[in-house]
């Protein structure tokens, strides 16, 4: 079976053959060019047809963001795979590329240490989402870029009973293609009488950017989670990277904990976690949703809130970068609607408004 061909555009000679020589080594991958700039991008994409590209941000002529606009001005829908630095200017550049079109992003290898461990780190990120975006039968497995086989069932979980009271809780997860996704969610909601709790994963710095970038572009407060503080209606907290976000009930209603307990699922945070908290939180009263991404994060939280009698929809194959961790939902049978991504919005809204929230306080477990 041929290999996923690869596009390698970067304007350093030393990390276009780091990312070509530690691509061409997998058995399911192949190298089909290189580029020096985002000009030299748009013209290779068109003559190679590749089936994905790894792209640089800045270079010179055209940097990478300007090179995903015009490559998507075209038409051309192939997956773009950014490579950005984790610093406070590559959290932005990177939310610009993938607002542009981007399709995920990966760490660049810092030029110090080990060029092994570079070479590792990047193998590590990067292959297994180019498996993930390029979804083929007989690629070799990797653990953390598990994806559902476009023939898998979706199970349908019969609707629970609405619970007493209301929902008081909406937690989201998400992961490849999530910050998009997320934000075109939010567009499409008002501010909610329930307080929202968001996992999307990224590293630090992103996280701060890309909630920084919400609260600027929506009617309703968009923050960064902070640990102990509490979780209102009308304000979306999104976890901070490397850190887990967690639902804690007092006396005076929810709050927010932050921990650097072990990744699960490969990820801190991790959706499972979020997920388990707002269980133990508030009950049932829990709604969540699960967007687009990689591998399996949400599967197991999503379990423990219909074990519960809470609810769970999650978002269709057709509309998701990739449906891995919505569709081990939704094959799992834990979904009790699976939808297109511009109609999960209208379904909140709808299950929201099923009952007015009671005076019980948002803390206590009904």
């Amino acid at each position: 079976m041929p290999g996923i061909r690869v596009l390698v555009v970067d304007d350093s000679v030393v990390i276009r053959k780091l990312v070509s020589d530690l691509l061409a080594a997998d058995r399911d991958i192949e190298v089909v060019g290189t580029a020096v700039n985002g000009r030299a991008a748009v013209q290779k994409v068109a003559q190679l047809k590749p089936d994905l590209v790894t792209m640089d941000i800045e270079m010179p002529e055209m940097n990478g963001i300007e090179s995903v606009r015009a490559i998507r001005a075209t038409g051309n829908k192939v997956p773009i795979i950014m490579f950005s630095t984790l610093t406070e200017r590559g959290a932005v550049a990177t939310l610009d590329a993938l607002s542009a079109g981007a399709s995920d992003y990966v760490p660049k290898p810092a030029n110090v240490g080990s060029v092994t461990r570079s070479m590792d780190q990047v193998r590590e990120a990067l292959i297994p989402r180019i498996k993930s975006l390029v979804p083929r039968a007989g690629l070799s497995p990797h653990p953390a870029g598990l994806t559902v086989a476009p023939t898998a069932t979706v199970q349908l979980h019969a609707p629970a009973t609405p619970p007493l009271g209301g929902y008081r809780l909406l937690v989201i997860g998400s992961s490849t293609g999530g910050p998009e996704a997320l934000s075109a969610l939010l567009h499409t909601l008002p501010p909610l009488a329930v307080p929202v709790a968001v996992v999307q994963h990224m590293p630090p710095l992103f996280t701060k950017q890309f909630a920084g970038r919400l609260d600027r572009q929506l009617p309703f407060d968009v923050v960064e989670a902070e640990s102990g503080v509490p979780l209102r209606p009308g304000t979306v907290a999104i976890a901070p990277g490397d850190f887990h976000l967690e639902v804690v009930p007092q006396v005076d209603g929810l709050r927010t904990r932050l921990t650097q307990a072990p990744p699960e699922n490969y990820c801190r945070p991790a959706v499972d976690v979020l997920f388990r908290s707002a269980v133990a939180a508030v009950g049932p009263a829990v709604l969540g949703v699960v967007l687009t991404g990689m591998g399996s994060d949400g599967c197991k939280g999503a379990r423990s809130i219909v074990d519960k009698g809470g609810s769970v929809l999650a978002q269709d194959q057709a509309t998701s970068v990739v449906w891995g961790m919505p569709g081990a939902v939704a094959t799992a049978g834990l979904a009790e609607r699976v939808l297109p991504l511009l109609e999960l919005g209208p379904e909140i809204l709808r299950r929201l408004a099923r009952q007015r929230p009671s005076l019980v306080p948002a803390g206590a477990v009904q």
